[in-house]
C-alpha cells in the first residue's frame, strides 16, 4: 500500500528522480517538499478515490509524511 501511495504522490507532485522504492517515508511533504494546501487536497481526493475511503478535512494537517498517510489510509480501510 505504501508503494501505491508513494506513486500517487510522486506522480501528482511530478517529482523527478524519485521512485516508490526511493521515496523516504519520513520526508515531510510540507516542510521538505513545500507542497501547498491545494496540492495536498488534490492528493487526498486521489487517495479517497483510489482506496474508497473518506478523509476528513480536519485530518489533513496530520497527513505530512508518506508513513503517516499510509498509516492513516490503512486505519481507515480496517
Amino acid at each position: 500500500m505504501q508503494e501505491k501511495i508513494a506513486k500517487i504522490i510522486i506522480d501528482e507532485l511530478k517529482l523527478k528522480d524519485v521512485t516508490p522504492a526511493t521515496f523516504d517515508p519520513q520526508l515531510n511533504l510540507i516542510e521538505d517538499l513545500g507542497i501547498d494546501s491545494m496540492e495536498l487536497t488534490t492528493i487526498v481526493v486521489i487517495l479517497q478515490d483510489e482506496f474508497k475511503i473518506k478523509i476528513d478535512e480536519d485530518d489533513f494537517a496530520q497527513l505530512t509524511t508518506l508513513a503517516k498517510i499510509t498509516a492513516y489510509v490503512q486505519n481507515k480501510k480496517a
